[in-house]
């Protein structure tokens, strides 16, 4: 397959690019920060050179975090979704944000060995320690939460500004491959446990989570912590089900997704490779 060139935009559509090739490959990064960022399982980057990416809209909504020394992360400030940024001299493109099929796939997984408890490596590309293939590069430590306490689930986000608690037992976990998804996690797909509004409590910085409603969808938005751009659960919500970006937790759930939905819409540059029930649209009422 040929390498093409392709849109992208976040959420909201205020972030707008345009990229052309050559890429320099495509990975999916399972790194503790990439999770909390994009609030997913792991995060999928394309590399260009930076002259290839053109912002065509919105690249003064962009927010910079630098979340370790030198490496400095972007999202859009409206809606939260991760965007291009450079690093080390090459633009890394948040795949899950494309519109079109660039044309090329992953070809490796990097810190393989830091990815979620809850989540299943299935497929068979390469997976390498850190973000080189000979285990050499620097790995950044994220602070210890400490010891879990029993029956409470900690999450929070990347720059520690804001945190939570969860109670309740989760009703139901999804992998959800919906474009909006796709878009919101500038990922593959999101893992969302959904839970009772009253099961949930800000620790703190619930004044840093910022609610962003689609306006076309009647339900859908996220929240995404402002300092950092984690996906993060509302803050706001008083009842019924809320949901909780697995990405953002501190604790192993002990159970990952239950199923797969809205595969019908999953990314072109992702395969399944697992054994999960998958559903082209909304699973049935009882999983």
């Amino acid at each position: 397959m040929s390498e093409k060139t392709c849109h992208g935009s976040c959420l909201c559509g205020t972030v707008r690019w345009t990229v052309t090739p050559p890429y320099s490959g495509m990975s999916h990064c399972h790194c503790s920060m990439c999770r909390k960022a994009h609030g997913a399982p792991f995060a999928t980057y394309m590399g260009a050179k930076p002259e290839n990416l053109t912002f065509e809209s919105g690249e003064e909504a962009i927010v910079s975090y630098e979340s370790s020394p030198g490496f400095t992360r972007t999202f859009c400030g409206s809606c939260g979704s991760a965007v291009p940024g450079v690093i080390e001299g090459v633009m890394d493109i948040p795949a899950g944000c494309l519109d079109d099929d660039p044309g090329v796939r992953p070809d490796r997984h990097i810190f393989a060995t830091h990815k979620a408890p809850w989540h299943v490596i299935a497929d068979d590309l390469p997976q390498w320690q850190t973000y080189k293939e000979d285990g050499t590069g620097t790995v950044v430590e994220r602070p210890d939460p400490g010891p879990a306490k029993e029956g409470v689930l900690r999450g929070s986000c990347l720059c520690g500004g804001a945190a939570y608690e969860v109670t309740g037992a989760f009703v139901r976990v999804f992998n959800c491959h919906c474009r909006r998804c796709q878009k919101a996690r500038a990922a593959a797909y999101t893992t969302n446990g959904f839970v009772e509004a009253s099961a949930l409590r800000y620790t703190k910085g619930a004044e840093l989570i910022k609610r962003f409603k689609l306006p076309e969808a009647k339900f859908f938005g996220q929240s995404f912590c402002t300092i950092c751009g984690s996906g993060m659960p509302r803050s706001d919500a008083k009842e019924g089900p809320v949901f909780v970006p697995f990405g953002s937790l501190d604790d192993d759930p002990g159970k990952g997704a239950d199923c797969h939905i809205y595969t019908a819409y999953k990314a072109p540059w992702y395969d399944f490779e697992d054994d999960l029930p998958k559903h082209e649209e909304q699973p049935p009422e009882k999983v």
